[in-house]
């Protein structure tokens, strides 16, 4: 196998291509050449040289940029060949430079905290919902961040000098409600965006073509697909890569070449898995919409596998009533999962910031996978139990996704 670097893509710069031919080559353009198929997996944690010399002006290198190494690989901890083809593969269905992973996507936003605070800029303006634990990173000034909470149209206004990030989550989690980041990047200015992209996907939306300098993904989501893997990564031009990289290499928040593995092949399948989910999740939305046990739908106009709705009876009992739909945390494996944001994935948020961020007591979040719909169906109506008195539905369509609210 060739080591000589772990840019897997250092020769061969395709010309642009199909996201459902990128999903498959990307990351994999060099290995016929290399007489290979399926790409290798490199368990090395380190690398031997038999020249120190030439290895200290490439450390000497790393530490000025963050530019990956030229040559064979140094140590596992400044990258690895495998990493670096999911790395270069997830990058181009964003359409951005570079791309940095990382064991989880708290690592990952962790990271990109301590890139910005590391020059003195530690004021972050984010938009609720998010993420209930990068909500907290951020209410909890963990890593000495403070944040000003705000809407889309306040955002302008909540800049400061010491503003380093704007922060926003579309489709969001768990509300499913989208902001227009054409809009949002042009109200930053000159701070960067970073727009979490973790449950529409490259498939569905591409926020580096409305503006967005940085996008986030908890890639054991969608990208990984399985249920199998926990990973992060952020999308990013190749100067703000570099200090990623320098942050990762410090603080040792680095991905497992098994898990690079797993998300290069999950790749492979990305648009067919978002693409068949989201038919199936349209479906259920239409049904739910005109459901008398529903009382609200929540679903983005962009679309996607994840659904939200507010039940009138108990959501706990639908939770532990369901058999054929995993109850628990996470999304976007192979298989529907549904939870109870208040409960679980929300937990850890203000009672009232979460009620005033549209996450009700009653709302449920589910992950559609690839079952038929039919049989899905058959578990949620089962689980919703009997229709209440007085019970109604004020979604606003049954014909059509029902927009996010």
């Amino acid at each position: 196998m060739d080591t000589t670097s772990t840019r897997a893509h250092d020769d061969i710069r395709p010309a642009p291509r199909a996201l459902a031919t990128e999903a498959v080559h990307a990351g994999r353009d060099d290995l016929a050449r290399q007489g290979l198929h399926a790409p290798p997996i490199d368990l090395s944690t380190t690398y031997p040289s038999y020249d120190s010399r030439g290895e200290a002006a490439r450390i000497d290198a790393f530490a000025t940029t963050g530019a990956e190494p030229d040559g064979p690989p140094v140590y596992g901890r400044l990258g690895n060949p495998t990493v670096a083809r999911f790395e270069t593969a997830l990058a181009r269905l964003e359409g951005t430079e570079a791309a940095v992973a990382f064991a989880s996507g708290m690592a990952a936003l962790s990271a990109v905290l301590l890139v910005r605070g590391s020059v003195g800029l530690r004021h972050v303006v984010a938009v609720r919902p998010l993420y209930g634990c990068s909500d907290h990173l951020l209410t909890a000034g963990l890593l000495g961040s403070e944040v000003t909470w705000t809407d889309p149209a306040g955002v302008a206004d909540a800049l400061r000098p010491d503003t380093g990030l704007v922060l926003v989550e579309s489709p969001a989690n768990p509300t499913l409600a989208e902001v227009d980041l054409r809009a949002l990047a042009h109200a930053c200015g000159s701070v960067p965006l970073l727009v979490d992209n973790t449950f529409a996907t490259p498939v569905l939306q591409r926020p580096a073509e409305h503006g967005a300098r940085l996008i986030l993904h908890s890639a054991t989501k969608y990208l990984g697909g399985h249920g199998d893997v926990l990973a992060g990564v952020v999308a990013c031009d190749e100067e703000f890569a570099g200090r990623l990289r320098q942050v990762r290499f410090a603080t040792g928040g680095v991905l497992h070449p098994l898990a690079g593995y797993l998300l290069l092949r999950g790749l492979s399948t990305l648009p067919v898995r978002v693409r068949a989910a989201s038919a199936t999740a349209a479906e259920l939305v239409r049904r739910l919409a005109a459901d008398p046990r529903v009382a609200r739908v929540h679903y983005p106009r962009t679309g996607g596998a994840m659904v939200a709705f507010e039940v009138y009876g108990d959501p706990h009992e639908v939770i532990g009533a369901v058999r054929l739909i995993t109850p628990a945390v996470s999304l976007g494996s192979v298989d529907s999962l549904i939870q109870h944001p208040a409960s679980i994935s929300h937990r850890i948020v203000d009672a009232d910031d979460r009620r005033g961020a549209g996450v009700s007591d009653r709302l449920l979040r589910m992950s559609v996978g690839l079952e038929d719909v039919e049989d899905l169906w058959s578990d949620l109506d089962r689980s919703l139990g009997r229709p209440g008195r007085g019970a109604g539905n004020c979604a606003t369509s049954h014909a059509e996704p029902v927009p996010a609210h």
